[in-house]
Parts: structure tokens; C-alpha cells; sequence
């Protein structure tokens, strides 16, 4: 149950919300397209985030960008 102390993590990068146009979830209550967040986890696929809701989401890569 590591999940449970990702919100405790470092935070590995910065990333931007470059939309939140989804096929299939909502996620424009989570996600603001120009804010940044926080990744705190991440696999191949997802993102692990503190999102709008103040909490840990996954979210798919291609809803962001990378801040340098």
C-alpha cells in the first residue's frame, strides 16, 4: 500500500497541464490546462499528481508537459 504516502513524497518534477480534453473520464474538474503540478509518482503511462481536489491522481502523460 505504497499509494498510500505518495502525497508525503518528494517531488520528482514539475509538469504542465496542456489540456483536459478527455475521450473517455472527466477530468476537467481535476485538471486546469497552464497549471502546474507536482509529480510524485510516475510509471510508462501515467502521472501521479496532486491535482485540483488536493489529493493523489493518475492521470494520462499526454495531458501534460514537461517544465524545464
Amino acid at each position: 500500500m505504497i499509494h498510500l504516502k505518495w502525497e508525503d513524497n518528494e517531488t520528482i518534477k514539475k509538469i504542465e497541464c496542456v489540456h483536459a480534453d478527455a475521450e473517455k473520464f472527466i477530468v476537467h474538474n481535476k485538471l486546469t490546462p497552464g497549471e502546474q503540478y507536482e509529480v510524485k509518482n510516475e510509471t510508462d503511462e501515467f502521472y501521479f499528481i496532486i491535482d485540483n481536489s488536493n489529493r493523489i491522481g493518475g492521470f494520462y502523460k499526454d495531458y501534460f508537459k514537461e517544465v524545464k
